[in-house]
């Protein structure tokens, strides 16, 4: 039997941007193994995993992302809208997550295994595409002040409650026609 656990995501107000970021991974990789997990509250970490992705991802696009783009010089266009596309990927997989009305059918594991496929794809990518040229273009000041905005933005968006399966079905629609996705059909997996 499944027991109740009440998923905190944690809030921090300042910090270094890559340390954010990666903080943020990590709880999404904890809630993952959770909704993975038959004997977990795997409805309250899909609705926690889904707050934080919807709130990361959204700060990133408009609060780290751009600000890279400008004072990096290996992450440009290509990179920012291939983590937004990634972005988009994740909500799609999300949302069939969401969906699922049940956290014990094949359709819920089923789209807990894509929906893990494609966030860590998506880690491993930012990290060393992003994160690394970061790391190593940006002063200690700027990431402090960049983590700053993107954990202010971020908890402005948890508060919303972002990761409600209606803004994240608006979310997907919203990638489908600026054409950051072609289609909500995405393979099980994400190709490289």
């Amino acid at each position: 039997m499944a027991h109740k656990t009440e998923f905190v995501i944690p809030r921090p107000t300042s910090g270094d941007l890559i340390d954010a970021i990666i903080d943020d991974h990590r709880v999404m990789e904890a809630l993952l193994r959770d909704i993975r997990d038959s004997t977990a509250d795997r409805d309250g970490a899909r609705r926690a995993c889904a707050a934080l992705l919807v709130a990361h991802s959204e700060a990133e696009e408009e609060k780290v992302y751009p600000t890279l783009r400008r004072k990096t010089d290996e992450v440009g266009e290509h990179e920012a809208d291939h983590g937004e596309e990634e972005h988009a990927e994740g909500l799609v997989a999300m949302l069939e997550l969401l969906e699922a009305k049940g956290t014990d059918t094949q359709k819920f594991d089923d789209a807990a295994e894509k929906l893990s496929n494609y966030l860590y794809h998506h880690f491993v990518e930012e990290e060393l595409t992003i994160l690394n040229p970061a790391r190593t273009e940006l002063s200690d000041a700027q990431r402090a002040d960049l983590g700053s905005a993107f954990l202010a933005a971020r908890s402005e968006l948890l508060d919303s409650d972002c990761g409600d399966v209606e803004n994240v079905r608006r979310l997907v629609k919203e990638a489908v026609a600026d054409g950051t996705i072609e289609s909500t059909d995405i393979p099980d997996a994400p190709a490289d």
